[in-house]
């Protein structure tokens, strides 16, 4: 029975593929070429201008009855263009989620810290693992960066005792952090 159903699917498979090649065959008898419809030659000087003005694709596929592939196509080497014109501006920076080890959470809580800082530790989410916990931290890579460094104290130093389980969490928290660009 099993045989018989994967030789039907095979065999509707083939048909498919032959109505396929058909429809291919008929196309070219004709002497047009498939696909999309391109930007009209006369047209794609004024496509290129208009997304240099700020139209978006979508609104000039409409006006032009074309697909947004084709005008992405007319306007490929524009693209870096326009975000230059649009500003020398550096792109915001996104909030990423990290885990912070629990015996670090612990010490920033009682450090003192700029608001940025405090808001991104209240606004934590507490996992439990195990005997400790991680807490989920959502904040932009610069903030991420400066509660690493409020974390040095936990390697020790000069006239500060290292406590070998928070240098061990100061580590993995410096090893999610490194993996943000500065």
């Amino acid at each position: 029975m099993t045989s018989f159903m994967v030789q039907t699917l095979a065999a509707t498979g083939g048909l498919q593929r032959e109505f396929t090649y058909d429809g291919l065959r008929a196309t070219e008898a004709k002497f047009s070429k498939g696909g999309r419809r391109p930007v009209p030659a006369d047209k794609t000087a004024d496509v290129r201008v208009a997304y240099l003005e700020g139209r978006s694709i979508a609104a000039l596929d409409r006006d032009y009855g074309v697909s947004r592939g084709a005008i992405r196509t007319a306007v490929a080497d524009l693209v870096t263009d326009r975000t230059a014109i649009e500003g020398d501006a550096p792109a915001p920076e996104l909030p990423v989620t990290l885990g912070m080890p629990g015996k670090v959470a612990d010490f920033l809580r009682t450090a003192e810290l700029e608001p940025a800082e405090r808001a991104a530790l209240d606004q934590g989410v507490t996992v439990r693992r195990g005997q400790g916990y991680t807490l989920l931290v959502t904040a932009v890579p610069a903030v991420h960066h400066r509660l690493l460094a409020r974390c040095q104290p936990l390697d020790g130093g000069p006239g500060l005792p290292a406590v070998p389980a928070q240098r061990k969490a100061r580590r993995e928290c410096v090893n999610r952090v490194s993996t943000l660009t500065p």
